[in-house]
């Protein structure tokens, strides 16, 4: 039976950066306290995940060492899954993999699709988790000199089918495996819009779907003529229109910093289709941070 968590509409993963240099919100949620507070709002407003991540992968950034990402994840994973969330965990390290999911971690979501740590792949097996497989040619430090495609789409696609049959042949079940066409990873602005346009190639597949493009700098070149841009942030409703396209394709899960947009996107979406609402967000996580929350 698959480890992937299903619904009858596309899925929210809200991000829990436990990061201080995150391209997106500039380690606002630095600190393990921090990073529980916001993964619980995230699933108050309609997360129906949390991808928690202790090492940033935004372009030209050196990686972070391997006890410093262990140290900022570890707590965070074990605070928000005893508060029954889902927990995602963003890592390229096997260690980090097999760390998290001893402490409740359900997925990890491996941005090297496997590349970057040759134990990846029994780690997972071992562990029993849903894995998140994503295109990647490199690390943050040069990944935007790799970007050289004669067909963004058919070459992303068979790179990704040839990791996926590696992850199987090493244990993976294909069952839990999720397929990531890795938007802004060694890829330009063009190409990402390809890649967005032709979605279904990855589909096609077999394997569920995530798209991450929250507040990409892709979409802010986009929309800078429409009005003046100040921050990431400025992207979110950049980022819910791409949420609406994934969400009438079916995809399963869209990764993003904000969920409520994202969240109305997708309703909007169900309704057009002739679909009822979803399930509200259980009362056993929202309501344990409602009752905690301050008043503002």
């Amino acid at each position: 039976m698959s480890r992937i968590p299903s619904a009858s509409r596309t899925q929210v993963m809200g991000i829990v950066n436990v990061t201080p240099d995150s391209f997106s919100d500039g380690g606002e949620h630095f600190g393990t306290e921090a990073a529980v507070r916001h993964g619980l709002r995230l699933l108050a407003e309609g997360a129906d995940m949390l991808d928690v991540g202790g090492e940033s992968t935004r372009p030209g950034i050196a990686r972070t060492a391997e006890t410093e990402e262990l140290r900022r994840v570890v707590p965070v994973v074990e605070q928000l899954a005893a508060r029954g969330a889902i927990v995602s965990v963003d890592t390229m390290r096997a260690s980090v993999a097999r760390a998290t999911v001893a402490v409740g971690a359900r997925i990890i979501n491996d941005v090297s699709g496997g590349l970057a740590d040759p134990e990846m792949y029994d780690a997972v097996a071992e562990a029993g988790c849903a894995y998140v497989l994503m295109h990647w040619r490199g690390h943050s430090t040069d990944m935007d000199r790799r970007s050289s495609y004669h067909d963004v789409v058919s070459e992303v696609r068979d790179e990704v089918a040839a990791r996926l049959e590696l992850a199987v042949a090493a244990g993976v079940p294909v069952d839990d495996i999720i397929l990531d066409p890795g938007i802004g990873f060694a890829k330009t602005r063009e190409q990402d819009w390809e890649l967005l346009r032709h979605v279904d190639a990855f589909g096609a597949l077999g394997r569920p779907v995530l798209i991450g493009v929250s507040r990409k700098r892709f979409l802010g070149e986009v929309v800078a003529g429409t009005r003046p841009e100040q921050s990431p942030k400025d992207r979110d409703f950049a980022t819910a229109a791409v949420t609406g396209w994934m969400a009438e394709r079916g995809i399963w899960a869209v990764r993003t910093h904000e969920v409520r947009a994202q969240r109305d996107a997708i309703a909007v979406v169900q309704a057009l289709r002739g679909k009822g609402p979803r399930d509200a967000v259980t009362d056993r996580v929202v309501g344990t941070f409602l009752d905690s929350e301050e008043p503002r």
